[in-house]
């Protein structure tokens, strides 16, 4: 069995993780049980990078978010609320103590890296800087993805990295979870030498994101009681200043992958019921507002019944006048009074941009993928095929290949033939790619419909 009890520092557990990349190197991902010393969730993340077909020997991770988008997102981000509690309780003490302290969103790409100079400069070369994607899937173990894909603290230290341009650094990294709804925000972590794999650094960040997380309930909290304090006011068609302009949370609607969608405003967060997630849906793409009929005939197949649909706004109203008053709907037409962005628009404006890259990153499946309402059915193919049509015209094949690990693209033939056409000859992920292509003509020929 694995000795789990060194710490990932230990000679005994670095030489475990070498001799585990020579079993990388001869196609037997994760190493195997027979190594002693190799930390099981260090064996797992490798197998699970092998999957995602992460490469061991890229010597940088890829830059996701250039100099505007990064800016841009970073403001608008959660997490840049408690950035000053960041910098007081880790970004200072680092400048002087040989670390960095990074910050990154919920899937693993950097928003923010800080701390000593020196050490600034040196990670340039392993593109540990703001906008780079450090995700398991991409640049495989590291702590800030491998801590988001257990959603839990970790240390990994010198060779347990799945890269090997990453062999001399060690990492420590702390999920940061909403306070009020314990969704994954983001990742706050501290990279360097032998230090930042100290036994104390897990609890020093631990303590950090905790006092992070109180600070941001606590001005969510302070935000309400004003909000609540305000003199009653005629509902402009405006939203209210601080959410168009930007505040500390964004007001958004997470579609992508899920039947009963996420709703947040201003910081708090609520599931929907699967009908009132498409009401939002339609709404938030309808900003100029929907009649009864409009509305109803985009949700209900066939003839719509606009008294089933008032039944269903008396109940939306009621949840949404509890979460944000200022975001129940009107009527005559129906229209959300505040900006909600939902992450299928993300979608559709960075393809717009021509940021087929970051489009990939946003998407987490088809929207709302089991709704039968026809305004859904055709928002859903038309995310779906302008992702693909992008992927396809301008993607590399690193992004052809990602693209085909979606659920709807598990039988995409000509999204694997473009990968194979742009993957170089001696490109181990070759073979993959024809498994899979065979795999497809294989269940084809085995289906009845078949001829």
């Amino acid at each position: 069995m694995p000795n789990v009890s060194q710490p990932p520092g230990a000679a005994t557990t670095q030489r475990a993780a070498m001799a585990g990349h020579e079993f990388l190197d001869h196609g037997v991902p994760g190493g195997t049980p027979e190594i002693p010393g190799l930390r099981r969730l260090i064996r797992e993340s490798w197998q699970r990078s092998a999957r995602l077909q992460a490469n061991p020997d890229n010597p940088a991770a890829p830059l996701a978010l250039d100099r505007d988008e990064l800016e841009d997102y970073r403001r608008r981000h959660p997490l840049a609320a408690i950035m000053p509690v960041i910098n007081r309780l880790l970004v200072q003490p680092s400048h002087d103590s040989g670390l960095l302290v990074a910050v990154g969103d919920e899937v693993g790409r950097l928003l923010w890296v800080d701390g000593d100079p020196d050490l600034q400069r040196r990670a340039e070369s392993m593109m540990f800087v703001p906008g780079a994607d450090w995700s398991e899937a991409t640049v495989g173990t590291s702590a800030p993805g491998t801590a988001l894909a257990l959603g839990r603290g970790i240390q990994i230290a010198g060779a347990e990295h799945y890269q090997r341009a990453v062999h001399s650094w060690s990492c420590t990294a702390v999920p940061f979870h909403d306070p009020d709804s314990g969704a994954v925000l983001g990742v706050v972590d501290i990279t360097g030498k032998a230090s930042a794999v100290a036994p104390h650094t897990l609890s020093l960040v631990e303590a950090t994101v905790a006092a992070a997380q109180a600070q941001l309930r606590v001005e969510r909290l302070q935000l309400a009681a004003s909000l609540a304090g305000r003199p009653a006011r005629r509902r402009s068609a405006a939203p209210p200043p601080a959410v168009r302009e930007g505040s500390l949370y964004r007001n958004s609607l997470q579609l992508l992958g899920r039947d009963q969608a996420l709703l947040s405003l201003q910081g708090r967060t609520v599931a929907l019921s699967a009908r009132h997630s498409e009401i939002l849906a339609l709404l938030s793409t309808h900003p100029d507002g929907l009649n009864a009929e409009e509305l109803s005939g985009l949700l209900y197949p066939g003839d719509g019944s606009t008294i089933t649909l008032r039944a269903e706004m008396v109940r939306l109203r009621k949840i949404l006048q509890q979460l944000h008053p200022d975001a129940v709907p009107t009527s005559r037409p129906y229209r959300l009074p505040v900006d909600v962005v939902p992450d299928s628009g993300q979608v559709l404006s960075c393809l717009q941009r021509g940021a087929h890259r970051m489009a990939l990153k946003i998407y987490g499946g088809a929207v709302l993928p089991h709704s039968e309402a026809p305004g859904i059915i055709t928002l859903r193919g038309r995310v779906s095929a302008l992702l693909r049509d992008a992927i396809l015209t301008d993607g590399s094949a690193e992004s052809l290949l990602r693209y085909a690990e979606l659920p709807e693209a598990r039988n995409d033939v000509g999204v694997r033939r473009a990968a194979l056409r742009l993957l170089p000859a001696r490109s181990p992920k070759r073979a993959a790619v024809v498994d899979e292509l065979e795999r497809i003509d294989d269940e084809l020929r085995a289906s009845p419909a078949t001829p």
